[in-house]
């Protein structure tokens, strides 16, 4: 990660190119997210709105070729009945980057917010993601898409993937970030 990171970063491994975010995980903006994640999906216009400003500000908007939504396990998704970061994908306004869902989570990982250690998150989506066989993100710029960032964990595991897989850079756009530990 370049100078400037966040307190939480530095020291770290980290894999995504840069990150933008709508605001802090706190008062309005927490129970936003947690009404659009339990069924509330009439906020998808709203939080679009939040979450596409953010994009439109940050250093990479002009950068990106693909739009990637973070997957949820198949076996969530069907519990829940969407995934949260493909609506707020969807709700992204930009001239040629496209959404691609070719990154797909391969392992049923247990729920984050149930975790304390950072460590514990990070082994918790260690190997869950994988980019499907004939993808076309070899060389591209991706903006990867999630609703929260707590500890990194998962954006960063979704970074390494896609780097593995050829992505030449990978940013992260979350429509909040949690408290920072330091």
């Amino acid at each position: 990660m370049v100078d400037g990171s966040c307190p939480d970063c530095q020291g770290k491994e980290i894999y995504f190119d840069g990150i933008a975010r709508s605001g802090v995980y706190s008062d309005a903006l927490r129970k936003m997210i947690l009404g659009f994640k339990k069924g509330k999906t009439q906020l998808d216009t709203t939080l679009g709105f939040l979450i596409e400003s953010a994009l439109e500000a940050s250093g990479f908007f002009d950068d990106i070729d693909i739009i990637v939504p973070v997957p949820l396990h198949w076996s969530r998704r069907l519990s829940r009945g969407y995934n949260q970061t493909i609506l707020l994908s969807k709700q992204l306004k930009h001239p040629s980057a496209i959404i691609n869902t070719e990154l797909v989570r391969v392992k049923r990982t247990r729920y984050q917010p149930d975790m304390v250690s950072e460590a514990s998150r990070a082994r918790n989506v260690k190997d869950a993601f994988a980019v499907r066989n004939r993808h076309k993100i070899t060389g591209k710029n991706i903006c990867l898409v999630d609703d929260i960032k707590t500890s990194g964990a998962t954006l960063n595991e979704c970074a390494r993937t896609l780097k593995q897989a050829g992505a030449e850079k990978v940013f992260a756009l979350v429509l909040a970030v949690a408290a920072q530990n330091k």
